[in-house]
Formats: C-alpha cells, sequence, structure tokens
C-alpha cells in the first residue's frame, strides 16, 4: 500500500492543479504588459498613414493644424514630449492640434512619412512636423530641436510648439 497525501490523492489533480497556475500566471504577466504597452506613447501597430488621413480629415472638419510627432517607444526624450504634451501648460496645443504620434521603431518603420514630410530623423527623434487641414508642410523641425526633449522641460517644449504656431501662422493672422 502507497501512503496517499490528502492534497494528492488523485495524480491528475496536481496536473490540472498546476495547469490552472500556470493559466493564471501566464494572464498575470500578459495584463501587466498590456497596460505598460498602455502608457507607451507610440503605437507600434498602428497604420500611421491611414491615422494621418484620418487626422487630416478631422482637421479640416475642425479648423486645426494637424501635428505629426515621430518618435519610438525606446526614446527617453519621445517619452519626456508625450508627458509634455498631455501637461496641464499643453492644453493650447491639443486645442489647436489634432496631434498624431508616428512610431518609427528603430529608424525602420514610417519613413516613408517622414520623406513626405520632409522630417529629418537623422538630426534625432522626437520629430515634429505641421500640417494644414489641407495637408500643406506649415512647419518640421530640422536640426533635432526636440531631440533633448529631457533637458528641456515642459515650459520650454511648451513655447516651442507656441513659437511653432506663431511661425507656421499667416502674415496679418
Amino acid at each position: 500500500m502507497v501512503p496517499q497525501c490528502g492534497l494528492f490523492q488523485d495524480p491528475f489533480s496536481v496536473v490540472r492543479s498546476l495547469l490552472s497556475l500556470l493559466a493564471s500566471a501566464t494572464l498575470v504577466v500578459s495584463l501587466s504588459g498590456a497596460a505598460r504597452a498602455a502608457e507607451l506613447p507610440y503605437d507600434e501597430h498602428a497604420n500611421a498613414s491611414e491615422q494621418v488621413r484620418q487626422a487630416l480629415l478631422a482637421a479640416q472638419a475642425a479648423h486645426k493644424s494637424v501635428l505629426l510627432v515621430f518618435g519610438a517607444n525606446w526614446c527617453p526624450d519621445c517619452r519626456v514630449l508625450d508627458s509634455a504634451l498631455h501637461a496641464k501648460g499643453a492644453t493650447s496645443i491639443s486645442d489647436q492640434f489634432v496631434v498624431v504620434k508616428v512610431d518609427v521603431g528603430n529608424f525602420d518603420k514610417n519613413l516613408e512619412l517622414a520623406k513626405r514630410y520632409e522630417v529629418p530623423l537623422r538630426k534625432g527623434i522626437p520629430a515634429a512636423a505641421l500640417l494644414s487641414g489641407e495637408d500643406r508642410l506649415l512647419y518640421v523641425t530640422k536640426a533635432g530641436e526636440l531631440a533633448n526633449a529631457h533637458r528641456m522641460g515642459e515650459p520650454a517644449i511648451v513655447d516651442f510648439f507656441t513659437r511653432m504656431i506663431a511661425d507656421a501662422a499667416p502674415a496679418g493672422h
């Protein structure tokens, strides 16, 4: 006669318990990964061209401009810029622009959009382009102006976009 433990009377119950535990652990890891991904500013699976198309339509309807922000989730300056764009002082930015965040991956994604809007990614990210609702380029960062966003700080970032708006405005407006 083999001694039996009360917990393990049936060998299949052990396997079922282990599988249940494994499934629970996998779900927790999956949910924490999804939560972390939700916090990242750039949607790595988005169709950026379609997002730009939709933003142009929305901008026309709302009489706004489109702000394209090129960057990547691995880029600390890109995350700092995104945080500054969501800060209290940045409300004028969201009031004036339809914002599209374009993921450039490891400088291997959405390069056709960067080229189309004359964004020199080699100068650094984040980079930005300002478009009219009619898809006319109004302003583009040319010299890596935002590539040190972590040193700029939120007020300077908001000031930068305020100047961008002023520089892009037609004379007399």
